[in-house]
């Protein structure tokens, strides 16, 4: 602060004068105006007495006497000068409406102070299964001038950061005037802690109502698992606006204030007022890091992990000092921690997809809601390859960890080279899903609706997957293969069960008597054939229409492949034996069906619900 010309100085008892005129301690006038709301002719000369009275306190033709009296001036001056910066940031002090925090961090148009570009943000948030794996089964299914000048414009270059002017460059003026004169006369802590005593809760209102809560590990833990999923959402949103946009303005008005009184002034200032909100801030991140590791909370931690991801070159950018450099070390193993936790949820998806432990068979064998479940929840893992593929870097321990369980699911990794260590693991869940599925097959009393399952369920996982091709890449082709030669092999695996018997009705052994090929044929044996296949199909036909393939495509297939089977066989059977029959009495107790009955009785297979008895009766006549 350079001195004015000598004869522009006001008297040394002239300033004391002044001072003491603004004592609000001792004068009710002063008490009710503020210096630096009245002209500025006032505001000038108020500043100038100050100058005056902390130059004289170099001066050595001072007394005693005299250094007493112009201490004490000095205090008084001082008080008032920290009520003045007061009530300036006061009048300028207000939390920002979350729509214009939001809309800057979001909108590359918004028209604010400092940067020029600005950067997209994806506020997509992909489907999470919104319950735990057991609880849906159960119900039934985040040094220098010139280096300093250099950093500074590193810093309001940045593409995200959206500075704002919280105060107005006429009152910056009189906050930075006010400011000097208080560090110069030894009051920094003093005009550091008021700073602080008004910033601070204009922070803490803004968090407010951007709703950033304080909540401990057991507040988090005792939470649905829906209002922690709103809370992260929420928290996503923001931590951009308080990094990017809160915390980046408060820094620079911390800038505009004190960077010219020190080459630490403003920084000081900075940690004393942002400390405490940046640690409530990323404590949560922290303690979502920290909770129980359940399986529905792996999307959820990962977009904290790659929103914290983003935000820390901004974090190092805004907490660039030393002195913040906990800030920045807080968020860096938050980063990691997040991390690690991504990595134990995936591990316990795996372990909860093996152990599922629901033994009541679901009608009509139809999907499991853990098959569902299971591929939607690794269906959205191709939403996070690039983050998953940094931070799953081992295989999954398919040996060591269930070597106990002498019916553990194999895998033989070795023919599946090339595939990441991520790709091993969503195959790796589809493998025990299978494994897991397969031991809910063996509840069911029937063997052919235990392999109808199996087709249902392994049919849905093939669809899943070739219904993705992100899913489908990560897989691999050669693993599909894999899939669909199982597909293939429940469903011939249900047609020998279920129809083996009735088209062994179908052959000629045992009708015919020793003689004649053309004219031995027992006719009692021939109706019992008929009887028979008729009592067979008929069961057949009962039971699987109230079996259930969801898949319409599949269904139809399935229908096809039956009728190919069955109606050519029954065809030619009745072709070759009908007329020993006709000829007979009420030849219509043996031949109950054309071939045509038949083919029109398997459409009603497989549709879920029960059929009459007396259906295929009503419909043959």
């Amino acid at each position: 602060m350079e001195p004015p010309p000598e004869d522009c100085r006001i008297p040394l008892d002239a300033a004391e004068k002044i001072i003491l005129v603004w004592d609000s301690t001792a004068c009710e006038e002063a008490r009710d105006r503020m210096i630096f709301e009245s002209d500025r002719q006032e505001v000038d000369r108020y500043l100038q007495a100050v100058d005056e009275i902390q130059r004289s306190l170099s001066s050595t033709s001072l007394d005693s006497q005299s250094g007493n009296k112009v201490n004490a001036t000095i205090k008084i001056a001082m008080a008032r000068l920290e009520e003045e910066f007061r009530n300036i940031l006061f009048t300028y002090t207000s939390p920002f409406e979350t729509d214009s925090f939001t809309s800057i961090t979001s909108d590359p148009s918004s028209s604010v102070h400092s940067s020029s570009s600005s950067s997209s943000f994806n506020s997509a948030t992909p489907r999470t299964p919104s319950a735990e794996l057991g609880d849906f089964v159960d119900d039934h299914f985040g040094g220098g001038d010139l280096a300093d000048a250099s950093r500074r414009s590193s810093y309001r270059s940045s593409s995200s950061i959206r500075e704002i002017d919280l105060v107005p460059s006429d009152a910056i003026f009189d906050l930075r005037s006010i400011a000097d004169r208080m560090i110069s006369a030894g009051y920094l802590r003093e005009c550091i802690q008021v700073y602080g005593s008004v910033r601070k809760p204009a922070i803490d209102a803004s968090f407010r109502r951007l709703g950033i809560e304080k909540l401990s590990i057991g507040d988090i833990q005792r939470l649905e698992w829906e209002q922690l999923e709103t809370k992260i959402r929420r928290w996503i949103r923001a931590a951009k606006t308080c990094v990017r946009v809160l915390f980046a303005s408060e820094k620079k008005l911390c800038e505009q204030i004190f960077e010219e009184m020190g080459t630490s002034v403003d920084d000081e200032c900075f940690l004393e007022t942002v400390k405490g909100p940046a640690f409530q801030l990323f404590n949560f991140a922290d303690e979502i890091s920290r909770s129980r590791r359940s399986p529905e909370k792996l999307f959820k931690t990962l977009d904290l992990h790659d929103e914290l991801m983003n935000l820390i070159p901004d974090i190092d950018i805004v907490f660039e000092s030393k002195s913040s450099e906990s800030i920045r070390t807080q968020a860096a193993e938050i980063l990691s921690r997040l991390a690690e936790a991504a990595r134990g949820i995936l591990s316990e998806f795996e372990n909860a997809v093996l152990r599922e432990p629901s033994r009541v068979p679901v009608p009509g064998g139809t999907i499991h809601p853990l098959t569902r479940y299971v591929m939607n929840y690794i269906s959205l893992i191709p939403d996070y390859e690039q983050t998953m593929n940094n931070l799953v870097v081992s295989k999954p321990s398919t040996g060591s960890r269930y070597s106990g369980d002498p019916t553990t699911p194999d895998m033989e990794f070795a023919e599946l080279e090339g595939r990441t260590p991520l790709a091993l693991h969503l195959i790796w869940v589809i493998v025990i899903l299978q494994f897991n599925l397969e031991g809910k097959s063996k509840h069911y009393k029937e063997a052919p609706l235990a392999h109808l399952f199996m087709m249902n369920n392994v049919h849905y996982i093939v669809q899943k997957v070739k219904g993705l091709p992100e899913l489908r890449e990560m897989i691999g082709d050669d693993y599909l293969k894999k899939l669909s030669g199982k597909l293939r092999q429940a469903a011939t695996s249900y047609e020998r069960a279920s129809w083996m018997g009735v088209l062994h009705c179908l052959r000629d052994e045992g009708l015919h008597v020793s003689g004649s090929f053309s004219s031995g044929v027992s006719k009692t044996a021939l109706r019992e054939r008929f009887k028979q296949f008729n009592t067979m199909f008929e069961e057949v036909h009962r039971t699987q229409a109230a079996w259930l393939v969801p898949d319409t495509q599949l269904r139809e297939e399935l229908r096809i492949s039956i009728s190919e089977k069955l109606i050519p066989a029954y065809r030619s059977f009745l072709g070759r034996f009908r007329s020993h029959l006709e000829s007979g009495r009420h030849p219509e107790n043996c031949i109950k069906y054309s071939a045509e009955d038949l083919e029109t009785a398997v459409l009603d297979f497989f549709e879920g619900y029960p059929v009459s008895q007396n259906m295929m009766r009503r419909r043959s006549h």
